[in-house]
């Protein structure tokens, strides 16, 4: 099908473009958000009619925009959740939390505006693009922790999955200990062979 766009549309094109795209892609998503019409000869016409409202708007909604992204840009959202010792959570973080997170903190954005192709699965800090206009796209870090205390870590740039020093270096005497156990000591073998022999010639004397 093809459309007239009405805003920039990312990969798509600018405004008043017309582009072909899938069927599916345009019903769905961009003539019921309003960010394209169909390109016939009518729209056409209507478009060039509208053109300076809409560019208006768009600008309207850019310095919008902006103002929200100078406020979360670089910002970092605590998400707490339950997790494994390798760091994989029980369950997910998806566009809708993150977007929940900002809410709480007073920042308004749609799960929509979330850039995150997968939800995230682990311990860690994500970092995520946050599409607030076509032409306004900032980062924040989404800091996922099983505790507020471990975020805090997470964020210090500490590796919450690694050993205490002391759980580390305690562990390192446990397999030396084991290793050791396991080993032959032929010189002691040696001695105690040597001393055997010596004991049976010295009975042989004897006789």
């Amino acid at each position: 099908m093809e459309v007239i766009l009405l805003e920039r549309v990312e990969h798509l094109g600018q405004m008043g473009d017309v582009v072909r795209v899938r069927d599916g892609y345009a019903r769905n998503y961009l003539l019921p958000q309003h960010k394209a019409l169909r390109a016939t000869t009518g729209n056409k016409s209507r478009f060039e009619g509208m053109r300076k409202e809409l560019e208006a708007r768009n600008l309207a909604r850019r310095e919008e925009a902006q103002s929200v992204g100078k406020a979360i840009d670089g910002k970092s959202f605590v998400l707490i959740r339950q997790a494994g010792e390798s760091g994989q959570l029980y369950g997910s973080v998806t566009a809708r939390d993150i977007a929940a997170a900002a809410s709480g903190e007073g920042i308004a954005i749609s799960r929509g505006q979330v850039r995150l192709d997968t939800p995230i699965k682990a311990l860690g800090l994500h970092e995520v693009r946050i599409g607030l206009h076509a032409e306004v796209i900032v980062s924040v870090t989404v800091n996922v922790a099983r505790s507020a205390e471990e975020a805090e870590r997470q964020a210090r740039g500490e590796n919450v999955l690694a050993l205490p020093a002391d759980e580390d270096e305690e562990a390192t005497i446990e397999a030396e200990a084991f290793l050791e156990e396991g080993v032959e000591r032929p010189d002691e073998d040696a001695s105690e062979e040597e001393g055997g022999d010596a004991a049976s010639g010295e009975a042989e004397t004897a006789r």
